[in-house]
């Protein structure tokens, strides 16, 4: 059977953290304020794919660690969730990294476990249910090609037609930018990322700075 016709169902996974850094390196945005249903959809649509869920996978952080970008992600969260996003989070950790030399200062960075697996099983499991025809990543993890090999095999025992591609956000400041081995690399371009932004922002207002990243 060809690719296009709505009996492609479509299944969105994305990988929070990963696309708020790809799209700041290619596009400058400093918070993520992306809409991931927009961004679902207008892919699909592009290639006659029929969306049929969006699961969001992201860490965050606990309120003793940093308070705004919980908050942040709290509210972001629950918002997708009331507009029919399923999402799943995890704990992103404070890990002090150290300094490169004498006298330089440790600096903080973080730390996500387990959102790749999560993803890489959710991805196998409704493959292999027959849940969708198309698993469309949005990250560029390459941890999750192997993932793509694994449903090529699902795809030959099953004997049908099933996809797996990756989206990606792509600007000039990312020329070697690449999607995830394996799979159908679908770049995102500036003003298609624009055309999807998240009309609210949920950044706490009395927060009395900056955003100090995530």
């Amino acid at each position: 059977m060809g690719e296009g016709g709505s009996a492609r169902r479509a299944v969105a996974f994305f990988d929070g953290q990963n696309l708020y850094h790809a799209a700041r390196e290619a596009f400058g945005f400093t918070y993520p304020n992306y809409d991931p249903l927009a961004l679902a959809r207008t892919v699909c649509e592009r290639r006659g794919w029929r969306l049929g869920e969006v699961r969001f996978y992201t860490g965050v952080p606990s309120p003793r660690d940093d308070p705004f970008w919980c908050r942040f992600w709290n509210a972001k969260l629950r918002a997708m969730g009331r507009r029919g996003a399923r999402v799943f989070c995890r704990p992103l950790r404070r890990r002090r990294a150290k300094g490169s030399g004498r006298g330089d200062r440790a600096v903080p960075t973080w730390e996500e476990k387990g959102i790749d697996v999560r993803i890489a099983i959710d991805v196998i499991r409704m493959a292999h249910r027959g849940d969708c025809d198309v698993a469309l990543l949005f990250s560029q993890d390459q941890d999750l090609s192997e993932v793509a090999r694994e449903i090529r095999a699902i795809a030959a025992e099953q004997g049908r037609w099933i996809k797996i591609a990756s989206a990606y956000p792509a600007g000039r400041e990312r020329p070697k930018n690449r999607g995830i081995d394996l799979t159908d690399r679908i770049p995102i371009d500036r003003a298609t990322y624009e055309a999807c932004l998240d009309p609210r922002d949920y950044r706490p207002r009395e927060s009395g700075g900056p955003p100090r990243g995530t």
